[in-house]
């Protein structure tokens, strides 16, 4: 017989949110944390998240509050829901606090700069040997919290925390798998978001549905390079972390990094872009963390660096891909 648990989430945006209503539908006592009282305070009062999932009302059974030591000390489990640039800022507060008997659940998708870290690297960096698990996969907030069918995997190197995560979250439309190649699920969730940032401007250039699927494939293929080389087990890229979000990330109008790429492809520079957007496209800064990784480990990655050096370096989008075209011929399938 499964249980119910006490379920915080760290963090306000709309992925953040959406689990929120996950664990409520399980009939889970849940509370959702915000770093900003004044936000807190008018999602208590509109019961919406306006800002990040509107459209999607909040169950008053849903906890809200900006008080981070009564959101930790809530929880059983504790997802952390924080673009991964910040998470260090947040965890700093609880460095003192006692977490061994609590279930940790990573969902950012991201690879911090400067430290070139996973998430789940930037936690047990500052909490030591956490309980600790990612959770990633083709899942857009907006149709999570509409109960659209939606699979996911769990990770974590116990076996023990990703079958609580299961059970907690999983329900008949939110259906979680588990396994134990963290590596490999985090690196899948944040890869995919530079190479959707490459099919945007793909689009945004006006090229059809050859060049997307060429150049996703190669994208996957980098993807999988890369994770090898970083200890991942390759059978995870052709999964739900790797192809399964992969391929959401890259052809659904929900996304951001998407949507990033298909501005820069019809011209306008990414400071615009970013300007107007209230959301974070975890793609830019990941771009630049994952470039000064493959270099510093060895590894060539030729669309994601002419992705950083768009973004990054000012190179003309149609230029970069002219130079990925004239690349030297080579054989389709290598080791990786």
């Amino acid at each position: 017989m499964s249980r119910n648990y006490r379920v915080t989430v760290l963090g306000d945006g709309g992925w953040g949110t959406a689990l929120g209503l996950v664990s409520q539908r399980k009939h889970n006592p849940t509370l959702l944390w915000s770093a900003f009282p004044d936000y807190a305070k008018t999602l208590r009062e509109k019961r919406e998240n306006q800002k990040f999932l509107p459209g999607i009302p909040l169950p008053p059974e849903i906890k809200i509050t900006a008080d981070l030591k009564e959101a930790v000390e809530f929880g059983e489990i504790l997802i952390i829901a924080i673009p991964t640039q910040f998470i260090r800022n947040v965890l700093h507060k609880l460095r003192e606090a006692d977490l061994s008997k609590k279930i940790i659940l990573s969902v950012a998708k991201g690879i911090e700069k400067k430290t070139h870290l996973r998430p789940s690297e930037i936690v047990e960096s500052l909490l030591g040997r956490a309980n600790l698990a990612v959770l990633s996969g083709p899942s857009h907030a907006e149709e999570v919290a509409r109960g659209i069918p939606t699979l996911v995997v769990v990770a974590s190197k116990k076996e023990q925390c990703a079958v609580q995560a299961q059970e907690a979250l999983r329900d008949r439309t939110f259906r979680i798998y588990i396994q134990t190649d963290v590596i490999g699920t985090e690196l899948g969730g944040s890869l995919k978001n530079v190479l959707a940032i490459a099919a945007g401007i793909c689009d945004g250039l006006g090229f059809g549905d050859n060049t997307k699927s060429g150049l996703l494939t190669r994208g996957l293929f980098e993807m999988t390079r890369l994770g090898v080389r970083m200890g991942a087990n390759p059978n995870t890229f052709f999964g739900l972390s790797g192809l399964g979000d992969l391929m959401t990330t890259c052809f659904s109008p929900h996304g951001r990094n998407l949507r990033v790429g298909r501005e820069l492809g019809r011209g306008k520079k990414i400071q615009e872009v970013l300007a107007g957007m209230e959301m974070v496209a975890e793609g830019v800064d990941t771009s630049e963390a994952v470039v000064e990784l493959a270099d510093k480990l060895g590894v060539k990655l030729a669309i994601m660096t002419e992705v950083y050096n768009v973004l990054f370096k000012g190179k003309d989008c149609s230029r970069a891909v002219e130079d990925l075209l004239a690349r030297d011929a080579r054989e389709e399938w290598k080791q990786y």
